[in-house]
């Protein structure tokens, strides 16, 4: 048997502990713990409990050690934009407030009198998104300076967890670009950016690729969870490991990270910053070997996710996703609305908001579950559609092969709808792209592979990949 290799993938819905190894040539997974995760409102502000995940981590590293399985190391991965700011004690200051808190409504507007949209663009090549770090870091500054005045370290959150597991600071690069300030050329933090913002320079840590050797388990986790190993940097922002989970070495694929979000683009050496590019909303996260993600944020499966819940809540109908996923191709309304509409980043109500939408448009308004299904994705698809004709634009080429990856490859209706709007043919898996690409990180760093190329050959002989033909 193999050495075994650990990724801890915590999602906006649910974390995960997926164990690895190679028997045969394939790459083998296990999931030992998985966990839930959400937002919770706590004094007026959405926040994420960063010490029940924690819990969660270390009861994920126990069951390893329970089933005998040690692995030679563990890499953390999550969400991107969000960080927890620590005093001199290394406490955190503050709540540990989410991305779909509204404390950054107008926040925007104040980055601007400093640095106007075009020119911080221009700058850093990320889209604008008004959960973006560097605009939640001004509505700390508005409402809380003295949080900013007290901080002494700025980690984002699967820093935060590594520095946990390892007692070692460092802002991991892929994460990193997520919050807008890092130079898309130096690939370090832009800290003439950030000053000029009012945020104090000295708590930004040194940045980290993805392969780096952070150290060891803590002397404390060690005792806790009965053994040591590596601490390693994955791809940290999940949409970067999910990428290197995309089972082609083919330089021109597009891909979707499918999942609470959509991510949509192809892999570029070089960013794109030009007004060209920001008018279509693109942006340019960092990536493995400081490739860049050129995609577009589509609001993804949460617009579903949301759905589910509430059905369950205020209907008393718990229906699965395949569930959803059947009912929704049975139905014949014709009725789209615009999944990258911030209405509904954080609707206190869905249902009703997907039902305003169509009511506002003048479309037949959706009212059993599966024609709101329905609705949802067939608007998601439209927008693949239009998303790849931009991405051609921009490129200067022509795709005909898309792969989605991450848990809405296991959603047929939308990939047949995905073949439909799109043109394309689509390639569906694997699933769990995230941990997968968290793991081939690991797994390059220690050896088991060769190279890149070398992994994704290994993804693909390992995972099923379902073929959905271009209509």
């Amino acid at each position: 048997m193999g050495a075994y290799y650990l990724a801890i993938d915590i999602g906006a819905s649910s974390g995960r502990h997926i164990l690895a190894h190679r028997e045969n040539g394939r790459l083998i997974l296990e999931e030992v713990h998985r966990f839930p995760n959400g937002m919770s409102e706590k004094d007026g502000e959405l926040c994420w409990d960063f010490e029940a995940l924690f819990r969660e981590i270390k009861v994920g590293l126990k069951k390893c050690k329970e089933i005998g399985k040690i692995p030679v190391s563990v890499g953390v991965d999550t969400w991107g934009v969000d960080f927890v700011l620590l005093d001199e004690n290394d406490k955190v200051l503050g709540n540990t407030v989410g991305y779909r808190d509204s404390r950054t409504n107008g926040m925007d507007e104040e980055v601007y009198k400093i640095l106007p949209e075009d020119e911080l663009y221009a700058r850093t090549g990320i889209q604008k998104a008004i959960f973006n770090t560097i605009y939640q870091l001004m509505a700390v500054k508005k409402n809380h300076p003295e949080y900013l005045e007290r901080a002494r370290t700025y980690l984002m959150v699967p820093d935060y967890f590594h520095y946990l597991l390892s007692g070692i600071k460092s802002n991991e690069y892929t994460e990193a670009t997520t919050s807008q300030m890092i130079d898309p050329h130096t690939k370090e933090w832009d800290l003439e950016l950030i000053e000029m913002m009012g945020y104090p320079t000295s708590i930004f840590q040194p940045v980290k690729v993805p392969g780096t050797v952070l150290g060891h388990l803590s002397p404390q986790v060690q005792a806790e969870v009965g053994f040591d190993c590596k601490v390693v940097l994955p791809a940290t922002h999940d949409t970067g490991s999910a990428v290197l989970a995309v089972p082609s070495n083919n330089p021109d694929t597009v891909y979707i990270s499918s999942g609470t979000w959509s991510l949509m683009g192809v892999e570029r050496m070089e960013a794109d910053c030009s007004p060209a590019s920001k008018a279509h909303n693109f942006t340019n996260e960092g990536g493995y070997q400081y490739r860049f993600r050129y995609l577009k944020n589509i609001m993804g499966l949460w617009m579903i996710q949301s759905v589910k819940k509430e059905l369950k809540e205020e209907r008393g109908l718990d229906l699965s996703f395949g569930e959803l996923c059947e009912d929704a191709s049975r139905q014949t309304i014709s009725s789209l609305v615009d999944c990258n509409d911030d209405r509904f980043l954080a609707p206190k109500n869905m249902i009703k908001e997907v039902q305003a939408a169509c009511e506002e448009s003048g479309q037949p308004v959706p009212q059993t579950p599966g024609e709101l299904a329905s609705v949802i994705y067939n608007s998601l698809a439209k927008c693949y559609g239009d998303t790849i004709q931009e991405i051609q634009e921009m490129t200067g080429k022509v795709y005909d092969g898309i792969s989605v990856v991450g848990g809405g490859a296991n959603a047929e209706y939308l990939n047949e709808l995905s073949a439909k709007y799109t043109g394309c043919t689509v390639y569906a898996g694997p699933t769990e792209a995230t941990a997968i690409g968290n793991l081939m990180v690991q797994m390059m760093t220690d050896g088991e592979f060769g190279s890149l190329a070398e992994a994704r050959d290994c993804v693909f002989e390992s995972f099923a990949v379902k073929t959905y033909a271009a209509q």
